[in-house]
């Protein structure tokens, strides 16, 4: 205790102590306390903006901050349920894409009774911008063989060409060498659909051997004719698009556009089974 009381910090703050209990009184007695007080707030009231601004400036500091944080986590909210609604919209749309092939599918199978289905996949693709080769995800293992005959809802896509384990390829109404006994519904008129290499680029397809005096228009729709094809009688092929003369010769130039949109296909139905038609 004595070492303390004889320490400079406590002969410091003794001496500050009395001149600040000192230097006020004999200010007052002087008669001039008002104007030390005065004198002292002139000095100090720049201090003490300064002080205030600082301390606003710091709440506005950390009020900055404590909203950016509320703004950070409503983002990170409004981002996961983006991510949710856009997980529903898919799933939605998955489902009634699949509605929608399960429909076309039966509707077809109403219309051809005697026909067995199985559903492919396709996994992979060749040729242009029109397809002229599917790989399917159905093989031997499955029933599959080649030569079977491959359509959707809206008409014939080909035929398998190979036939693997579980995989098979189809090969399209357009790859050159394709061949369909053929006829125009609306006048009978017989003809064969022929796929051609430099039509394949714009999707569509021939239908040769039809005479100059043929009764057939542009817009007439060709049926699958069943002679002695890998195809049965009746399936739609497509559209009729355009009609030319041959310059070299009697017959016409028709180009038929397949009614299977072959750019875009995900789904396809494979005919497993189907009775051969003959001639009455």
């Amino acid at each position: 205790m004595r070492e303390f009381l004889r320490s400079k910090f406590f002969t410091v703050t003794v001496i500050i102590s009395l001149i600040m209990v000192i230097v006020p009184t004999v200010f007052n007695i002087m008669g001039i306390g008002g104007l030390l007080r005065n004198t002292v707030n002139t000095i100090l009231t720049p201090a003490q903006k300064v002080f205030t601004y600082c301390t606003d400036a710091v709440d506005g500091f950390v009020s900055f901050f404590t909203e950016f944080d509320r703004i950070v986590d409503e983002n990170n909210a409004l981002r996961e349920e983006i991510v949710s609604l856009r997980d529903r919209i898919s799933s939605a749309e998955e489902t009634e894409e699949m509605n929608n092939w399960l429909y076309n599918y039966l509707e077809l199978k109403r219309e051809h009774t005697d026909f067995v289905f199985a559903q492919a996949n396709v996994t992979g693709s060749g040729g242009t911008n029109y397809i002229t080769v599917f790989t399917l995800d159905r093989g031997r293992s499955h029933g599959i063989r080649e030569n079977m005959p491959v359509v959707t809802n809206e008409g014939i896509v080909g035929y398998i060409s190979q036939v693997g384990t579980n995989w098979s390829k189809a090969v399209t109404l357009l790859e050159a060498g394709s061949a369909v006994g053929a006829y125009v519904e609306r006048s009978g008129e017989l003809g064969v659909i022929e796929g051609n290499f430099s039509l394949a680029r714009d999707g569509v397809c021939r239908m040769n051997y039809l005479s100059a005096d043929a009764d057939i228009k542009v817009g007439d729709r060709i049926i699958s004719a069943g002679y002695g094809s890998v195809y049965p009688r009746g399936l739609v092929i497509g559209t009729v698009e355009n009609i030319e003369k041959d310059p070299a010769g009697r017959d016409l130039l028709v180009t038929v556009r397949p009614g299977a949109d072959l750019s875009s296909l995900e789904k396809m139905m494979i005919i497993t089974e189907y009775e051969t038609y003959t001639e009455k």
